[in-house]
């Protein structure tokens, strides 16, 4: 998807003119991401913004939504802040199942007789019949 122009690439990333040239964007669409939220460079000690290649597979999906699918900027900041969302929900889910993975393997075996004392026999409830006043 990106075309591969001229690189300006320092230690930490790209700078936006070279990101621009790459994914034939303007800057200033770039900068309208930034101030929206949806993309956020990190800069360097003068002030520039720099584009690592994470921030790149960001605004690749980015330009999917919006030139593919044609997504406006409100969309996109939806999908993305869902996106991060279930990203997050993902990473939780997965400490609860090691979490009870540990716990079922790492405590001592439950001994049957006590299990049977512990638990309580749930039977159905029963409705009293009423009859009515009078009869």
């Amino acid at each position: 998807m990106a075309k591969r122009g001229r690189k300006t690439r320092t230690n930490a990333g790209y700078m936006i003119s070279a990101v621009a040239e790459m994914y034939d964007i303007h800057p200033q669409t770039l900068r309208l991401y930034e101030r929206e939220g949806i993309l956020k460079p990190s800069r360097s000690n003068g002030n520039t913004r720099l584009y690592t290649q994470s921030d790149l597979e960001r605004l690749e999906f980015i330009l999917k939504l919006a030139r593919g699918l044609g997504v406006n900027i409100a969309g996109i900041e939806i999908i993305m802040n869902m996106r991060e969302r279930m990203s997050e929900m993902e990473k939780e889910m997965q400490a609860f199942v090691e979490y009870v993975q540990k716990e079922f393997f790492e405590r001592p075996p439950i001994d049957p007789d006590r299990l049977r004392t512990a638990l309580v026999r749930v039977g159905r409830p029963h409705l009293a019949h009423s009859r009515p006043v009078g009869k």
